[in-house]
């Protein structure tokens, strides 16, 4: 019989397990880092590990359309690992903070109902930030957040992004972006605000006169490419900003890993780096914040884990996603 007395013992009450369980919160791991310094690599090896999946959380890939100046990472390169949020928003529409919150919402509830781990990896600290401390504190209430910080000192980092620009454009970048050339564009919309985009209008402009000759054209190309390299910089030391911002004002437990060595070495000695430094740490951290105490039930895998993420369903699973994000951005 259960005591009618206001103070009664915890223990004489009706414990419903279910419930109990309701309260322990799944586990979402965050991977975050100025541009250029391995996120995505980073994710997808501690997606080797586990059965996971990688929410994007970059504000550019989140767009459909050129896939070299917004380095959206390759198919073959995904290493078998579902990816989210890649590609699935209109171009030419904004997709903003809140659209990033609704739809990175979604799919992290689905990975997590599929028995995966999420990872959200990307470098547009803003939308990691309005995710994690939306205003109404459901995505802490509902996850344990582990913060890994992929880092890279400066200098090292600045050289690296521009070589990455000179690969770009061996890439294909330029002819990409000529084909989403609009003399009329309006560079603060969409995915036309990606470095790489509104640099080369003058070159274009130039392209489309009959004025300028190719010596001309040529100068103006390369101060595209030089002003690319120069505003990929700039950004790195933004992102980096606000990460100290994140962890030293607001509070946010980030585990830094130093990748400046795998970055100044080459071929096998910087895979080894990479592996010692960032790889090994970075799966040693997640590995013992999901065996925590806390631990959740989604992390075990099963044969119907493993499959749970195949093709066919993944594929129904992205569709949801694209006409989410197209939604949001039609509002």
């Amino acid at each position: 019989m259960i005591s009618t007395h206001p103070h009664a013992s915890l223990l004489q009450l009706p414990i419903h397990l279910p419930s109990l369980r309701r309260l322990r919160k799944d586990k979402v791991v965050v991977v975050m880092g100025a541009t250029g310094t391995g996120k995505s690599r980073l994710a997808i090896d501690l997606a080797a590990h586990r059965p996971a999946e990688i929410v994007n959380s970059d504000k550019m890939q989140v767009y459909e359309g050129l896939d070299i100046v917004t380095n959206k990472i390759a198919d073959e390169d995904r290493g078998g690992v579902p990816h989210h949020l890649i590609g699935i928003a209109d171009p030419d529409a904004d997709f903003t903070s809140s659209d990033f919150v609704g739809t990175s919402s979604l799919a992290v509830a689905s990975i997590v109902g599929r028995g995966r781990l999420p990872i959200v990896a990307g470098g547009s600290n803003s939308f990691i930030e309005a995710l994690v401390d939306d205003r109404g504190y459901e995505f802490r209430s509902r996850y344990e957040v582990c913060f890994l910080w992929v880092d890279v000192a400066m200098p090292v980092l600045h050289r690296f992004v521009s070589c990455r620009v000179d690969r770009m454009v061996a890439a294909g970048m330029v002819d990409e972006v000529r084909k989403k050339y609009n003399g009329n564009s309006d560079y603060s919309r969409g995915i036309r605000r990606a470095i790489g985009v509104p640099e080369f209008d003058a070159f274009f402009r130039s392209e489309h006169s009959c004025s300028d000759d190719g010596k001309t054209r040529a100068k103006l190309l390369e101060s595209a490419i030089n002003e690319t390299k120069i505003n990929t910089c700039k950004l790195a030391c933004q992102q980096l900003k606000k990460i100290h911002r994140l962890r030293n004002i607001n509070g946010w437990e980030i585990h830094r890993l130093d990748a400046t060595k795998a970055f100044q070495r080459n071929g096998l000695e910087a895979n080894e780096a990479w592996a010692e430094l960032v790889a090994g740490p970075g799966s040693a951290i997640v590995a013992e914040f999901i065996d925590s105490l806390d631990h959740s039930r989604i992390f075990t895998t099963t044969a119907a884990t493993t499959m749970a993420a195949d093709s066919g369903s993944f594929g129904a699973v992205r569709e949801v996603e694209r006409r989410t994000a197209m939604a949001a951005t039609a509002r």
